[in-house]
């Protein structure tokens, strides 16, 4: 089959086109034929030699997928041979089949087109399990999300929002602004601009649940703009994996400070998100509360030109890999 085949660590030259072996569903497995791929960060650190896949997963990129179901292994009974499908991978999306356990397999929201599906899964995993599992966001408190516009941002506005809650976003644009303010966030901050810290304490709003991916950069500043009992949940470290914590200052708002990968979580606790994202965020994407934004896409050939939109961070929302 065709797959993006990385040629070592490197920018975007190291991306190319080969072939590899078919993957076969084993016990429990689903094999997807590609529709789409969703190109997340994790990619571009994968592709550069930082972030290896778990053990015994492909090192061929891609954590979200649509397509349809290929083939089914032993003890699988529950999905027919060609159904729409989107899934949550730990790698492998970037080629004509993937292997996925079926916990990791959900149905295409009715009325979602399957290309859009593939820039659907990752980012309401994402969302849903670390806002929502971890950090309980209720009804009416404030959401401070950091990188608005990319794909978990927009998600992340439209999941909140349709809960009830406010939103606050840090964004890199006027334009990126404008965007998430159209999404239903209550508060955008130009972060090249302004100081997000200090615009919450003007606008006197106390963050209930911090979505951050900066990392060390903005630890501090995080712990500074909650409220009490308040909850920073990290997922990235674009700025910086260490940072100084103020003890004193997290003990006195009883908040607290937690660190997820989704990637490397066991596959049990995976399918759990996906049965939650069935049941409580499809119906919200059928009614038309939550759709993927979809910046751009590109065939499997231009998986460079992919890459390189997602580093210029000139994109609003997801960027998807097309095999059809």
């Amino acid at each position: 089959m065709r797959a993006v085949v990385v040629t070592g660590p490197g920018d975007v030259d190291a991306l190319t086109i080969g072939e590899v072996d078919d993957p076969v569903a084993g016990e429990g497995e689903v094999l997807v034929r590609v529709a789409a791929a969703g190109v997340n960060r994790a990619d571009l650190l994968q592709r550069r030699g930082f972030y290896d896949p778990p053990a015994g997963v492909t090192t061929v990129m891609g954590l979200e997928c649509s397509g349809t179901v290929e083939a089914l292994g032993a003890g699988v009974e529950d999905l027919e041979i060609g159904a729409e499908v989107c899934a949550l991978l730990s790698g492998g999306g970037y080629a004509e089949l993937v292997v996925v356990p079926r916990g990791q397999v959900a149905p295409v929201p009715a009325g979602l087109p399957l290309v859009d599906a593939a820039g659907l899964m990752e980012t309401a995993a994402t969302v849903w399990s670390n806002v929502f599992m971890t950090a309980r966001l209720a009804e009416g408190e404030w959401l401070l999300v950091h990188g608005g516009a990319s794909g978990i941002g927009t998600t992340a506005i439209q999941l909140a929002k349709a809960r009830g809650a406010r939103v606050a976003v840090t964004v890199g644009s006027p334009e990126k602004a404008d965007f998430c303010r159209r999404l239903g966030a209550d508060l955008t901050i130009d972060y090249r601009e302004q100081d997000f810290a200090e615009v919450l304490r003007e606008q006197r709003i106390r963050i209930d649940v911090v979505l951050d991916i900066m990392g060390a950069k903005y630890l501090e500043r995080n712990v500074k703009v909650l409220g009490r009992g308040g909850r920073v949940v990290t997922i990235g470290m674009q700025g910086g994996v260490k940072g100084e914590l103020d003890l004193g200052t997290l003990l006195s708002k009883n908040a607290s400070v937690t660190a997820t990968s989704l990637r490397f979580r066991p596959v049990e606790e995976k399918a759990e998100i996906v049965q939650q994202l069935v049941s409580e965020v499809w119906p919200l994407v059928e009614q038309g509360a939550l759709r993927p934004v979809v910046h751009a896409t590109f065939p499997l050939e231009e998986v460079r030109q992919a890459h390189s939109t997602l580093e210029e961070s000139s994109h609003t929302g997801k960027v998807l890999l097309t095999l059809a």
